[in-house]
């Protein structure tokens, strides 16, 4: 019966180290391609546009007033849209986008399972684009002031919109103050919630890494 065993058991310990070293390897790349800048020239400038660049630790987002440089997001994310259509009265909006099950299923840390990742990592087209209705924030570890320029969040603008699919529907977002949208695009180990926010800094002319799959690659930029 041992003997018998023994092939299992060396396949399945080659197996793990595979994983392990994909796992660090793709971990190391990330850490990596977070630290290479794009946009090397940008500075910020003295008069602009207000924005946030947020993380919770797990999902990274943008911040943006509701009206500012000819961009009016009221008529996508509307009152009627939320648990308590009251929280529509802040006038901020954070936007985050991400694969619809890890989004729906993992708030926190405490809430990610690896199966959901998993399946996630190899790749998913069905997206949504979160949306909080929130006030101007304050400056904290978690939130990260960035001015702009109008033409610089007129392109932030463009890519945000471009992630929320045509006609797209709402979903109950986790509190009464969010809702999620369907989104465009599809999320995988290379295109994760976090690279996709670096990727829209990135076209606005923003200073950030040239690929950021983690939190922290995005937040350290700030």
């Amino acid at each position: 019966m041992k003997a018998n065993l023994r092939p299992v058991l060396l396949v399945a310990r080659r197996a793990l180290l595979a994983l392990v070293v994909l796992l660090l390897g793709y971990g190391a790349a990330g850490l990596i391609g977070g630290a290479v800048p794009v946009n090397r020239a940008w500075r910020a400038p003295e008069r602009g546009i207000e924005i946030w660049v947020e993380s919770n630790g797990v999902h990274t987002g943008i911040v943006v007033p509701k009206v500012a440089a000819g961009v009016d997001w009221r008529s996508l994310a509307r009152p009627e849209h939320l648990t308590d259509p009251r929280y529509a009265l802040y006038d901020h909006l954070s936007f985050g986008w991400g694969e619809r099950a890890f989004y729906l299923e993992t708030p926190t840390w405490a809430e990610v399972k690896p199966a959901t990742v998993l399946a996630a990592a190899f790749g998913s087209a069905r997206t949504l684009v979160h949306v909080d209705h929130v006030p101007r924030p304050r400056p904290t570890g978690d939130a990260r002031r960035v001015v702009v320029t109008e033409e610089q969040y007129r392109r932030l603008a463009r890519v945000i919109a471009a992630s929320v699919a045509p006609g797209a529907k709402h979903h109950r977002g986790y509190g009464p103050y969010d809702a999620f949208y369907d989104g465009t695009g599809k999320y995988s180990a290379f295109r994760t919630c976090n690279s996709w926010t670096g990727a829209a800094l990135a076209a606005a002319g923003v200073r950030v890494g040239w690929w950021t799959p983690f939190p922290v690659t995005v937040m350290w930029w700030f």
